[in-house]
């Protein structure tokens, strides 16, 4: 299992696999024949053609080709390669429009891409373990804390890598707050993160909590769905959940900066053994690999800050994951707006609700993490492509 780096990627939304990913592809096609070519074509496949437009797929890579060579996209939303459903070939032609190179690569999700066939991982593997039931058994045999086990595997640059994520977190929700007008896309969506941040001060103390949390996740949203910089949390898409936790508990308790980081450790680490397992690809397992796994990871780092047991831990994540099951990835007209920013305010509350629910029990019950993390794969494949990210199903085919 890699780094929490790799699921930690800090960069610009709306898409981690739509924009991100396909990015940093191209980034890699045009360094290899930026000498020699003439012209590109790049063609998308499956969701990433589906809903390419609306996820500025074809800007990021324009972005990067262009300044090369003329570039051209070509869509072909109706054929899906079996490897994954977000997959893209670059070719590069020379003078004489001879073709000089040809690369197949897939999103994956969180900002991966991968080539058929490769091991779905962008970095070395450095964690031992890679079921949680293992890692807390660990944790309770030593005496040590999720976060202490992410250090002893990680080192300790981690801490230096999740202050930068926090810095970059913290920015998002205060840019976020601050900004007002219609979010891009044509959707004619208003921000909504002032109107629930100005409203909350109205309110008696438990309701202006809740509102401050809808608010600081509406924020980050926001910012992702503008194209703003944020943190993948474990994606863009669900990029305001934890963020929205960890910052209003940083000014709500007092919570240290140091003890912020811990629970960031603790919410990277349950956020890998998903991606490891399973997937945080919205076009391959749906919304739950997205807006689920956030809550978990939120409800994780919650439980951490206010001093849960490994065991209590484990279950507060295992609940924000396991009342995710089944939720379809489903944006109108392919955008990271509607539904996806109204879920992860919703799924920032849930994420305190499951770590207060956990605080209350011994931490025991009957299904744990490591079974949610297969049934969330399983369902997710059994899911109709048309509810995962093809802008074909569920709420996107209202008109």
């Amino acid at each position: 299992m890699e780094s929490i780096r790799q699921l930690f990627k800090i960069g610009h939304g709306p898409s981690s696999s739509h924009t991100m990913g396909p990015r940093q592809a191209a980034k890699i096609f045009c360094d290899r024949t930026r000498e020699k070519a003439a012209r590109y074509q790049v063609t998308l496949y499956g969701a990433l053609a589906a809903t390419g437009r609306g996820h500025l797929t074809d800007q990021a890579i324009l972005e990067v080709l262009t300044p090369a060579a003329p570039a051209e996209i070509v869509w072909k939303p109706e054929t899906v390669l079996p490897f994954h459903t977000n997959g893209m070939t670059f070719e590069a032609f020379d003078a004489e429009d001879a073709k000089i190179d040809s690369w197949t690569v897939y999103s994956v999700g969180g900002g991966d891409i991968v080539e058929e066939g490769q091991e779905r991982s962008s970095g070395p593997s450095i964690y031992p373990l890679t079921k949680i039931k293992d890692i807390q058994a660990e944790c309770e045999r030593t005496g040590t804390s999720y976060w202490e086990y992410v250090g002893q595997c990680e080192g300790e640059g981690i801490w230096d890598y999740l202050a930068e994520v926090w810095k970059v977190m913290q920015a998002a929700v205060e840019r976020g707050i601050e900004a007002e007008g219609v979010l891009p896309g044509g959707l004619g969506v208003r921000r909504k993160a002032v109107s629930y941040y100005v409203h909350a001060e109205g309110y008696n103390k438990s309701l202006k909590s809740r509102g401050l949390v809808y608010a600081y996740a509406l924020a980050v949203s926001e910012e992702n769905a503008a194209g703003g910089k944020i943190v993948t949390a474990p994606t863009c898409g669900s990029c305001g959940i934890v963020p929205a936790v960890l910052y209003h508990l940083h000014h709500s308790k007092g919570f240290s900066e140091k003890r912020i980081l811990r629970a960031l450790a603790t919410a990277g680490l349950f956020g890998n053994v998903v991606k490891y397992n399973a997937s945080v690809s919205g076009a391959e397992v749906g919304c739950q690999g997205e807006v689920g796994v956030a809550c978990a990871m939120a409800a994780a780092a919650a439980s951490q800050l206010f001093g849960g047991t490994p065991a209590q831990i484990e279950y507060s994540a295992e609940m924000g994951l396991e009342h995710h099951l089944g939720l379809t990835c489903d944006p109108v007209c392919g955008l990271v707006q509607i539904p996806c920013i109204e879920r992860n305010a919703y799924a920032a509350a849930r994420a305190l609700d499951a770590n207060l629910y956990a605080a209350f029990s011994d931490g025991r019950h009957s299904v744990d993490f490591d079974r949610i993390v297969e049934v969330m794969k399983q369902t997710g494949h059994d899911i109709p492509s048309l509810y995962k990210e093809t802008a074909l199903g569920g709420l996107a085919a209202i008109k």
